[in-house]
């Protein structure tokens, strides 16, 4: 049986490369804008020696369009209505430069969101609901709930979009805005309204924030000498925990690994590289990393010491480097993949400094990588070669303690607490979130075994109660079909 799992940090990044890898393309902005186009034009721009050009065109811009920057910014701050603060206009531009990338992965980080960000990479603890966010067509979405956090505990599923917290809407903000927003003191309550799937009608889910620990690696011996690895993420030290955690299962006469993914964001892409490749035979390649002009540059294995099966489990919410080490496994290392297709994360992300001096950086795409196949897996996710559905009632989310649900009522909250009575084994004729008479029914015959008053409402206890026995029923063994499935595949690997 799976112990408990513990809370882990997230890793927003998949890869930490050097910042002098890349030229930044606007270095020093606010000196070199002070010194030369902040004048009027009837006052000329002051003379520059020519053995120096000008920073912007050092930088490939042309003279029209740093002339346009700086007449909006003039403009700004001498015929606009209101007075601006310098530090934010020029915040503003530089939001609006990588928004136009159009990718959700390229982001501006002022100087707080900057040593939030840093905070969550390198600290040992942060406090927020435990879920890694991206941006996805201007909405806020889901790419993971961390395993054991509030946010999964709540019911939080990839993929699903928050529109609100607390009664704040995210639509128009940037991520880092919107994450700032999520995020907050332990024991604080977020209250999301989000949207899921194709459900028209959003709901109300609570997350009560805590604190969330970096612990990356977890293992536990199973049955008939089949070692279990959850890896919840690849941090910076995961490496180590690896293995020195594999080496414990080694010691224990393992005969085959199971290595779970599921819901794992993601991390830094030395790491993941390091840690696969001692599955992957020598010379074989691990993943294949593309720029922007075309290059690719493979990353072959140096070691493949490790030649028990291993079997690897991923879902919705594997991304980024866990699908590294999924392709990897699969397509160089002929392992088998069970669970559902991955995220598609398919692009690697660096930081820079901003060149402003004050803390504030950049996250860009600087490439997108391939599996050892070429596979651009990016929007596609990985596909796993068993795949694992599983039972509509995965997906109920927590039910209101502040409200009853009764006959009649027609909302998001109604399908959780039908879901969730199917999977205890009520009868209810429905799960579209009307309170039918047979939902009333269902209610009252779980009161009814529970000692509860049974006047098929659905009350502060009556949720409760449910919420306990639903939990109690997905936390055993046989619940975990993607597990189930993994050890069945590896017990026919030992025993073919």
């Amino acid at each position: 049986m799976i112990k408990n799992r513990r809370t882990v940090a997230v890793m927003v990044i998949i890869s930490m490369l050097a910042g002098s890898m890349l030229t930044l393309l606007i270095p020093n902005v606010m000196d070199a804008w002070e010194s030369s186009v902040f004048h009027d034009s009837q006052q000329g721009v002051p003379e520059m020696e020519e053995a120096q050009p000008p920073f912007w065109k050092q930088n490939g811009m042309t003279e029209q369009q740093m002339q346009k920057i700086a007449t909006t910014y003039r403009l700004i701050q001498n015929k606009y209505v209101e007075k601006m603060d310098g530090n934010e206009v020029i915040d503003g531009a530089i939001t609006g430069m990588l928004d136009s990338l159009k990718d959700p992965y390229s982001v501006y980080m002022d100087t707080e969101q900057a040593e939030q960000f840093n905070e969550t990479v390198f600290e040992s603890q942060f406090s927020g609901i435990g879920a890694e966010v991206t941006m996805d067509e201007g909405k806020v979405t889901i790419m993971a709930p961390i395993k054991g956090s509030p946010a999964e505990r709540a019911g939080l599923l990839p993929k699903d979009v928050i529109l609100s917290v607390n009664g704040e809407k995210l639509l128009g903000l940037t991520l880092n805005e919107a994450v700032a927003k999520i995020r907050g003191p332990k024991g604080t309550q977020a209250k999301l309204e989000i949207v899921r799937g194709t459900q028209s009608e959003p709901m109300e889910i609570i997350v009560v924030r805590d604190d969330i620990d970096i612990n990356t690696v977890f293992t536990e011996m199973l049955d008939n000498g089949i070692g279990y690895m959850d890896i919840r993420q690849f941090a910076l030290n995961t490496g180590t925990s690896f293995e020195e955690q594999l080496a414990e299962l080694e010691k224990q006469n393992m005969k085959g690994l199971i290595i779970d993914l599921r819901n794992n964001p993601g991390g830094v892409l030395s790491v993941v590289i390091s840690m696969v490749q001692k599955f992957v035979p020598a010379g074989e390649i691990v993943v294949q990393v593309e720029d922007a002009s075309g290059q690719r540059q493979q990353e072959k294995s140096k070691d493949g010491s490790k030649t028990y099966p291993v079997v690897v489990i991923i879902n919705e919410g594997s991304a980024s480097a866990s699908e590294i080490m999924a392709a990897a496994l699969q397509e160089s290392a002929g392992m088998q993949v069970v669970g559902m297709p991955s995220f598609g994360k398919g692009t690697v992300q660096s930081t820079f400094d901003s060149g402003g001096e004050d803390g504030s950086s950049l996250k860009m795409t600087i490439a997108k990588w391939l599996t050892p196949n070429g596979n651009d897996i990016n929007k596609k996710g990985v596909q796993p070669d068993v795949k694992v559905e599983l039972p509509d009632y995965f997906q109920a989310t927590i039910l209101p303690k502040d409200e009853e649900l009764q006959y009649d009522d027609n909302n998001g909250q109604v399908r959780s607490l039908q879901l969730m009575l199917t999977a205890l084994g009520y009868k209810t004729d429905r799960t579209d979130g009307y309170f039918s008479e047979q939902t009333k029914l269902a209610v009252r015959a779980f009161q009814k075994i529970e000692q509860l008053p049974m006047d098929g409402i659905v009350n502060e206890k009556t949720a409760t109660r449910i919420e306990e026995k639903y939990i109690e029923k997905l936390r055993l063994p046989e619940s975990d079909l993607h597990l189930q499935k993994a050890i069945e595949v590896m017990n026919n690997r030992l025993n073919p």
